[in-house]
């Protein structure tokens, strides 16, 4: 009985995605396209010269390793569903679904929908998918946990300055972070039966995953920040881990309001945090190399994968767990 349900929803969710691929597609271009019309060809070139070679190309680098550090997260969660797979196909899916997902917003949707079409390819059901999102989310949330409560407790002062708060809550709601951080780990070490949370149950991940996830959760967003510090950099004189924190308050906020790319929102965030008019060239030139460019990229790759898949699927039904090798 069990099975039956579970080929009924994996048949389903193989109708329904198809169809939520070609929309994703058809929303990314929009957004590019959106997001391009709303600068003139001028003030493009005029953000891209501001900004020296050599830190447009650190930029660029630093972009393509937060990227990199993002296919960790899927390299991980499969681990975490029980479905470890070469990383190639890992790095594939986790770029693909990404570099989109973070200009359409509503990740869990978007980029989760495309995980789901390269996924169940690869022998994964949609509960497996499902885990491999969660733990995905859940690293987002530690990398962000971890890289505020270090950059509020080692410069309170800074982040005192920029957010206004006193200091007693900035270093307050540092450790807060911190010690979630240390409970989740806790968590991991300790408790082995899935904890209930109303009607949904959560199987905690092994301690060497969980210590995975506090690893790279961090570094991707570190590695971010130093993307966006580099822009900035080039035109005002900001710390970086004044950076760190903006961009931090920054990204919540995208998070928490859905919006596609957080467009609008990182720059109001940043620009209200850091006032300086200069800087609005370099958050041009910021939203350019860590999301329009791998967006320009993740299309074209998804829609060739797509072509291909069809090229290569029998007229029979292969049933719920097509292309298992």
């Amino acid at each position: 009985m069990i099975r039956h349900d579970a080929r009924a929803e994996s048949s389903l969710m193989r109708r329904f995605t198809p169809l939520l691929v070609i929309l994703v597609l058809l929303l990314a271009g929009f957004l590019l396209y959106r997001t391009l019309s709303g600068y003139s060809l001028d003030q493009i070139v005029t953000s891209v010269a501001a900004i020296p070679p050599v830190r447009l190309a650190l930029a660029g680098v630093l972009a393509a390793a937060s990227y990199l550090c993002l296919t960790g997260f899927d390299a991980l969660a499969v681990r975490y569903a029980g479905r470890p797979l070469p990383y190639r196909r890992v790095a594939l899916a986790s770029f693909v679904s990404l570099s989109i997902g973070h200009n359409i917003g509503f990740a869990a949707l978007s980029s989760g929908a495309i995980r789901y079409r390269f996924y169940s390819r690869w022998g994964m059901g949609p509960g497996e998918v499902a885990k491999v999102i969660l733990f995905c989310g859940a690293t987002v949330g530690l990398g962000l946990m971890i890289l505020a409560g270090a950059a509020l407790l080692l410069r309170p002062a800074l982040a005192q300055e920029i957010t206004g708060l006193q200091q007693p809550i900035v270093l307050g709601i540092g450790a807060t972070c911190l010690g979630l951080v240390a409970a989740y780990i806790v968590l991991a070490a300790t408790v082995r039966r899935p904890l209930q949370l109303g009607k949904w149950s959560l199987q905690m991940p092994t301690v060497p995953l969980a210590l995975g996830q506090i690893i790279i959760g961090p570094l991707n967003f570190a590695f971010v920040a130093a993307c966006l510090h580099q822009t900035l950099a080039a035109v005002a004189d900001v710390a970086y881990l004044g950076v760190v924190s903006v961009y931090v308050i920054a990204n919540a906020a995208a998070l928490i309001t859905h919006v596609p790319g957080g467009l609008g929102v990182i720059e109001s965030v940043v620009l209200l945090l850091l006032p300086q008019a200069e800087i609005i060239g370099a958050l041009v030139v910021f939203r350019f190399i860590y999301f329009l460019v791998p967006l320009s990229l993740g299309c074209p790759i998804l829609a060739l994968t797509e072509l291909t898949r069809r090229g290569r699927k029998p007229a029979r039904d292969r049933g719920a767990y097509p292309e298992r090798n």
